[in-house]
């Protein structure tokens, strides 16, 4: 589905349904140079159990227009104006890793816009080692080889979503580099993964939100330590689920995401179908 957000072409899948406003929506961020695609078995799931489903590509990643945009702060406000384009009045906000904080300063923004926030891999502060960032101006396909062998808790994860025959390592490194290839911009990893470091302000926030908050962490998590949520998860008094993965937890353990997310909405009539 494609909509127009402030002038430029902005993309969003929507589960494989043909998306209907007037049901109860959910929103999917990704996290720092990923696109949709990591979140196309929850997107299906909840297309295909009544809601409206918009999992986006944020600016500047896979089909929406660049430029990438290079603060938490801008994302949030880009995420509100789609949802205004998209006709959506309130919607539930699950976001990962970088997602994860546009969707908490997104809900602290506009707090009568969002029914339920879910923040999956996530800590607050985020922030990303000096040495990191460098290597993405110098190397950046090193650095990507580096963010993915923190991301899985094993060696050799067996295969679990997209299903048998994928290597999870594989394919996350080559979903990294098509980020980066197709929209050549070889600061777009620098951008967001700055974009996280920079965020300061999400203690603050936290403290925003007015609405139900989940966190759903991987226990075996190394690029977001699970105990560097503490503090955020008591700002929203927020419900903690753990789930026997690492970093990138929607693609080592799908079943056990999806069942959060559906435990995390149970006690909305409307969302927890």
């Amino acid at each position: 589905m494609k909509l127009q957000v402030n002038g430029r072409e902005a993309y969003a899948y929507t589960g494989g349904k043909p998306f209907d406003p007037a049901l109860p929506c959910i929103v999917f961020i990704h996290g720092a140079v990923n696109d949709h695609g990591v979140w196309t078995l929850l997107a299906r799931w909840f297309a295909h159990h009544g809601h409206a489903v918009l999992a986006v590509d944020l600016p500047g990643h896979m089909r929406s227009e660049g430029p990438a945009l290079k603060s938490v702060e801008a994302m949030a406000d880009w995420l509100l104006a789609l949802l205004a384009a998209a006709g959506v009045p309130t919607a539930t906000l699950a976001g990962h890793s970088l997602g994860s904080l546009v969707a908490l300063e997104a809900a602290a923004r506009a707090p009568q816009r969002v029914q339920h926030l879910a923040m999956l891999g996530t800590c607050v502060p985020m922030p990303v080692p000096q040495q990191l960032l460098d290597l993405s101006k110098n190397d950046v396909r090193a650095a990507i080889d580096r963010v993915v062998t923190y991301s899985f808790s094993t060696l050799a994860a067996k295969p679990s979503y997209p299903g048998p025959g994928v290597w999870l390592r594989g394919g996350s490194r080559a979903l990294m580099r098509q980020v980066m290839d197709t929209q050549s911009d070889p600061l777009l990893f620098h951008t967001d993964f700055s974009a996280c470091n920079d965020y300061v302000s999400g203690l603050d926030a936290a403290g925003r939100v007015t609405c139900a908050a989940t966190l759903v962490l991987g226990s075996a998590d190394q690029m977001t330590l699970p105990r560097n949520a503490r503090e955020v998860a008591a700002r929203l008094n927020a419900r903690v689920l753990t789930v026997p993965a690492g970093h990138s937890l929607m693609q080592e353990a799908p079943d056990a995401v999806l069942a959060a997310l559906r435990t995390a909405l149970a006690d909305s009539p409307t969302l927890g179908k």
